[in-house]
């Protein structure tokens, strides 16, 4: 008996699907996401509030990019992802699509329907394509992941903890602070 073939999708599929739907591609299958919640975008914003003025403040050469931002991982036609915070810092990256190629630090809130694509198939995908760090965010399970793929490396905090950041020296942020 012939096997059936799985369809692939690509990077042309997604920019075909409906307005208003954000869906990921990983290895040619399709992931699509559901809204975030008030918690999920009010991590999101205060990150990208105190990394950007981190990088201002520092007159450094990295960017920092909220969802829905596009992120061409492997620059091939079958990987794109929208990381909830992409920190690139080599600009030849970027061009007015997103970034082609792995950022060097990549941030995730985990949401009900996203834990197995956070912990496992993005962790995975991030690692292979060259992700510098990669921080889990996990409100209900009051927990940071803070992958440091570069040196295979893995610290666990809390909501009561300051977090630093790897791909930074002096870069600690403090999540006590964000009063969930």
């Amino acid at each position: 008996m012939p096997l059936v073939k799985e369809k692939l999708y690509t990077i042309e599929d997604i920019y075909g699907l409906p307005d208003g739907t954000r869906a990921e591609l990983i290895n040619g299958h399709i992931y699509y996401m559901s809204p975030p919640s008030r918690n999920h975008q009010k991590i999101v914003s205060k990150l990208n509030q105190k990394i950007a003025n981190y990088i201002d403040s520092h007159d450094g050469s990295c960017e920092v990019y909220p969802a829905p931002f596009a992120v061409f991982l492997e620059n091939d036609h079958i990987n794109y992802v929208e990381p909830d915070l992409s920190v690139i810092c080599d600009k030849d990256k970027l061009d007015d699509k997103g970034c082609h190629g792995a950022p060097d630090w990549i941030i995730e809130v985990v949401s009900l329907s996203s834990r197995r694509m956070d912990y496992s198939i993005k962790l995975f995908k991030y690692r292979t394509a060259g992700v510098r760090e990669y921080w889990i965010i996990d409100v209900e399970k009051n927990r940071i992941m803070v992958h440091d793929l570069s040196h295979e490396d893995i610290h666990e905090y809390t909501f009561n903890d300051s977090v630093p950041a790897g791909i930074y020296e002096d870069l600690v942020i403090d999540f006590n602070q964000f009063n969930l």
